[in-house]
């Protein structure tokens, strides 16, 4: 009897401690941050909101993370802060230029994300595994934002630039 409520005992303080709700399960109890990823792959239809609205859409910057336990957040925001900051050169290009410019914009700083995904020790996002087709086709489902929608009353912080983007022309 003394073994039944001292292990009941237990279990209750244990819950307690990791501040377990038993009736309901609720999101984000790690106080994780919010970085909506992947972004969507630029097409005809979302174009012009990339181009207009770029302001008006998240930024990452250090102070928005916690210094510990989110590394692979931080990853996905650098890759957004990359890619927000490609979008903007592409979007100063000719008219017809634009849209093969984003595009191979979204795709180099995923493949750049993969790259600094399967170089931590811990498990590498779920499109990184794949190759070629499939890697985009992963990374374009299940979008948070596909119309690149701005947030209302939101404007971008100045982000510093973090690396070279190279437009192929020739691949259009």
């Amino acid at each position: 009897m003394i073994w039944i409520s001292g292990l009941s005992g237990f279990f209750f303080a244990l819950l307690t401690l990791h501040g377990a709700d038993v009736g309901e399960t609720k999101r984000n109890s790690l106080k994780e941050p919010d970085v909506p990823f992947p972004p969507a792959c630029p097409t005809a239809e979302n174009l012009a909101a990339i181009c207009h609205h770029g302001q008006g859409r998240p930024r990452y910057l250090s102070s928005f993370f916690p210094n510990s336990r989110v590394s692979h957040f931080r990853r996905r925001g650098d890759a957004i802060n990359r890619m927000e900051s490609w979008y903007s050169l592409c979007c100063n290009r000719q008219q017809e230029q634009i849209l093969c410019c984003t595009q191979q914009a979204w795709k180099q700083v995923l493949s750049q994300f993969c790259i600094e995904e399967s170089s931590t020790m811990t498990s590498a996002y779920v499109c990184c595994a794949d190759r070629g087709e499939a890697r985009w086709t992963c990374f374009n489902s299940e979008l948070p934002n596909p119309n690149y929608d701005p947030i209302p009353g939101y404007t971008a912080p100045p982000v510093p630039e973090v690396s070279t983007f190279t437009f192929d022309a020739n691949a259009c």
